[in-house]
């Protein structure tokens, strides 16, 4: 039976998402005052199809969205493939609003098609990372039970592993890059003709699920409404004119990110501007290339990507290139200077969060300053406070509090009271506020490990190093380096009868890559004879650190 929502009625017949939402009293507050677009959403949005059909609607329906090498896709085509997905997982596939729909894939036309049917059908969508392996995406497919399934064919062998062990997954439906191939997916739009009715979302019904690396080992599941991806479109990047018709964007982010969601996929399309993905990721000289043979407008990386850039600007051509995003770490001045020097373009910051959707402290690269993120952007509200929430003075480190129109609502988490507390958002950032309201990053709050745009959770890795019969107790710290800002490393304790040498080492490394994200791995592992810990046996991480 569906439930009644704060702004209206839902439209989900599947009410799981609506029942696991925090209590009232223990979301923040959602400030809509802060700009007038956000006060003139109606009580009915679907992001899908707002974003996807209302461009073709106003003229923009022949103007390019998606190029992925030499294939590309107006509005126009985008919007009737992503109808066909809907038809096939509505009348073929029995998904029913409210359901939670899997995506796997690398960035491609074809998954970009498949976020928007899932949004269009009333579907809730839950992006996952490509290097994901089924041990991660079982937890995932749990925690937001899950029963249908859109993957890319290059990833079905994990995707098939993870249906072994969750039979209540339906037939995965599985894509090629452009949707042209033999397999299930591609083959089933071919069947479908004709448009597709849009289903009447509320603009409180969750359309998106996003999972957090996580801090303790167990990610967390942050819920978004359709409301919240407008107003992710109608914040940063509207405020600061980071979109326009003509623009082309490219980046790094995986759209499983809601830093590569908005800054490929949903800001381009706002505005009517176009993005353009590869068959495979990008290295730095590859991206400069790629700038210089496309005429690419604008770019969403890392800082480590940045760093690299720099050295190889003046080999290349990119008088095309505007708009630089920076995020998923904080940006060095060195970094930020040096890119400067070389291009003449000051890079943008931003700070956000999976539980805010995305970025809610920047500036416009007219107002950047070197070595500070930036100023709560337009709609959002941000102080620094102590650890009792009072607010303290300028250029005085505390802890970020943020409030807006987006907020943390996690789906059945009882770790909802360490993010919101009193109404705000708290992030878990340590930063000091100039007179002007620059806020300047001083470190985490937690033990997140940030590696090169990667956000990696130490206890996460230690689970998987504990999984392997050579390893007693272990501990994973961040360790600094110059180039991915901090690497991974293991303190490892071992099993009697097993050797602490160059290849136990190396097994271990292998071990976690075939267990998790590869890019989680430890680059370094330091066998020790016992682990710094409490008189009641917790575990003293600080001190390790100390010692990296």
């Amino acid at each position: 039976m569906s439930k009644r929502l704060p702004g209206g009625h839902t439209a989900h017949v599947d009410t799981f998402a609506a029942d696991n939402l925090p209590p009232l009293e223990a979301l923040p507050k959602f400030d809509f005052d802060g700009l007038p677009i956000l006060r003139s959403y109606p009580d009915r949005i679907n992001a899908g199809a707002e974003l996807l059909d209302q461009m073709c609607v106003t003229g923009f329906g022949d103007n390019p969205v998606l190029h992925y090498e030499e294939t590309t896709w107006t509005y126009n085509e985008l919007r009737a493939i992503a109808d066909r997905i809907a038809k096939v997982l509505v009348e073929d596939h029995g998904l029913i609003p409210g359901n939670r729909v899997l995506l796997r894939s690398a960035n491609n036309p074809m998954l970009v098609a498949c976020w928007c049917a899932v949004l269009k059908a009333g579907g809730i969508c839950v992006t996952t990372m490509q290097l994901l392996r089924a041990r991660e995406l079982i937890y995932i497919v749990e925690k937001a039970e899950i029963k249908h399934a859109l993957c890319d064919i290059t990833l079905a062998d994990e995707m098939h592993k993870t249906c072994q062990h969750k039979p209540e997954m339906r037939n995965p439906l599985y894509f090629t890059a452009t949707g042209k191939g033999e397999v299930s997916l591609d083959c089933a739009i071919a069947s479908k003709t004709g448009g597709f009715d849009n289903c009447d979302t509320a603009a409180d019904d969750t359309a998106l699920i996003a999972f957090t690396s996580g801090t303790t080992g167990s990610p967390k599941a942050t819920m978004h409404f359709h409301r919240d991806i407008m107003a992710m479109t109608d914040c940063f990047p509207r405020s600061f004119e980071m979109a326009e018709p003509n623009d082309i964007f490219t980046g790094t982010p995986p759209l499983a990110f809601t830093f590569g969601l908005g800054g490929l996929t949903c800001f381009p399309m706002r505005f009517g501007a176009s993005t353009r993905f590869f068959s495979a990721p990008l290295g730095p000289e590859d991206m400069m290339a790629a700038i210089e043979r496309y005429k690419i407008t604008g770019l969403y990386t890392a800082p480590t990507m940045y760093r690299q850039l720099a050295d190889l600007a003046i080999g290349y051509d990119i008088s095309s290139l505007q708009k630089c995003v920076s995020a998923g770490e904080t940006l060095p001045k060195a970094t930020w200077d040096a890119f400067f020097n070389a291009t003449g373009i000051p890079i943008v910051d931003g700070l956000g969060s999976t539980e805010m959707i995305h970025i809610f402290v920047s500036a416009s690269p007219s107002e950047m300053r070197a070595g500070f993120t930036g100023r709560a952007i337009p709609g959002y509200r941000a102080k620094v406070v102590d650890e009792e929430g009072k607010e303290l003075p300028p250029n005085t480190p505390g802890l970020l509090a943020v409030q807006g129109p987006t907020g943390c609502r996690y789906l059945a988490d009882d770790r909802q009271a360490q993010y919101v507390k009193d109404g705000w958002n708290y992030p878990g950032d340590v930063y000091q506020m100039d007179e002007d309201g620059y806020f300047k990053y001083i470190a985490r709050a937690d033990d997140m490990i940030i590696s090169a745009g990667y956000n990696i959770a130490g206890p996460e890795v230690e689970n998987a190093l504990l999984d392997h019969e050579a390893v007693s107790e272990c501990a994973v710290v961040g360790k600094p380096d110059k180039k991915r800002t901090n690497i991974v490393k293991a303190f490892v304790v071992l099993r009697m009868g097993f050797d602490a040498d160059v290849e136990t080492a190396k097994i271990l490394q292998d071990y976690v890559k075939n267990e998790i994200a590869p890019y989680k791995y430890p680059r370094e592992i330091e066998f020790v004879g016992e682990l710094p810990k409490t008189e009641t046996g917790k575990l003293q991480r600080f001190r390790l650190r100390d010692n990296t």
